[in-house]
């Protein structure tokens, strides 16, 4: 079965950095997007960036310039690269992909606290 692992997350002071990574295992012969989501107290999830399959990234408005997300397909491992940390940015990130055939995988996320 298909398993997502994040790695990454921690304790940081505001400005500062943190890169967090997504490995993916399992049966996934085909991977259509890779994305990262944030699951902040008292809100759904919601979308911070994705990258296709092409390599064509999209960006939540409240992290561009700040975070950059990219994928090594060779290894099916995903990437974000958080600079200029800010507390609202404090959530559980969550990795996702999507493959064809309308399967969704999740991971268990990994927190990033940002302090003041």
């Amino acid at each position: 079965q298909v398993q997502l692992v994040e790695s990454g997350g921690g304790l940081v002071q505001a400005g500062g950095s943190l890169r967090l990574s997504c490995a993916a295992s399992g049966n996934i012969f085909t991977i259509l997007v890779m994305g990262w989501y944030q699951q902040a107290p008292g809100k759904q999830r919601e979308l911070v960036a994705t990258i296709t399959s092409g390599g064509i990234t999209n960006y939540a408005d409240s992290v561009k310039g700040r975070f950059t997300i990219s994928r090594d397909n060779a290894k099916n491992t995903l990437y974000l690269q958080m600079n200029d940390l800010k507390p609202e940015d404090t959530a559980v990130y969550v990795c996702n992909i999507r493959a064809p055939r309308g399967n969704t995988y999740w991971g268990q996320g990994t927190q990033v606290t940002v302090s003041s």
